[in-house]
């Protein structure tokens, strides 16, 4: 895709996300790779609501700021999936309301956050790890992420929002978005009986979607 229509394309799917209560205000952010190997990221304190495709900020393949509006202060996190992840081609975070809550809950399983209830969700994210809290833009998020050495395509920061790694944009959006689904449906299922996956079901999806998973 060439560095226009990315450019659009990022506009695009953030003001979607923003239309729809995903993350409000200023929050959240978006990189995405471009065809140079360099990045194309959202600015420091702009809104999904209204980007300007001519003020996103330019880096090339080996990190240097070229143009455009001051980046987000969580470039470190953005830069540690890269590096770890060579797959990936967008990065997404969000400040998206039932991710954020499931992850203040003291029971929720810090190596896998979402509970087995689609088999969507591991589909598109894998397991999930909850990283512990840390300041907006402190570099320790980008170690945190270094330190899985790209065994996981999404995060989760307690007390702050998702990150997820995925090939292109689209598909980065889709999967953060199905992790603030299932974490709506974790909520509105808790204390019920509910019927998750079992085990075998699980690994049938993971065998059959090749699936990272590990155990």
């Amino acid at each position: 895709m060439n560095e226009n229509r990315l450019r659009e394309e990022i506009c695009h799917w953030a003001a979607s996300i923003f239309q729809r209560g995903l993350t409000g205000g200023s929050s959240g952010n978006i990189s995405a790779r471009t065809e140079d190997g360099g990045l194309l990221v959202t600015p420091t304190g702009s809104s999904f609501g209204r980007l300007d495709p001519a003020r996103l900020s330019r880096f090339d393949a080996e990190g240097r700021h070229l143009d455009g509006d001051r980046p987000t202060k969580e470039m470190p996190l953005h830069s540690a999936f890269y590096e770890t992840r060579r797959s990936a081609g967008a990065v997404v975070h969000l400040h998206s309301t039932h991710s954020v809550a499931l992850s203040m809950l003291p029971d929720t399983d810090p190596d896998n956050m979402l509970p087995p209830l689609t088999a969507y969700s591991i589909m598109r994210l894998g397991k999930v790890r909850l990283l512990p809290y840390y300041r907006p833009g402190d570099p320790e998020m980008g170690a945190a992420v270094r330190g899985l050495a790209g065994r996981r395509s999404a995060v989760m920061l307690a007390n702050h929002g998702p990150v997820v790694a995925a090939k292109d944009l689209e598909a980065a959006v889709y999967a953060v978005e199905e992790l603030e689904e299932t974490a709506k449906l974790a909520l509105l299922l808790r204390g019920a009986d509910a019927v998750m996956l079992t085990p075998d079901q699980i690994r049938d999806v993971v065998t059959k979607f090749e699936v990272e998973w590990d155990e």
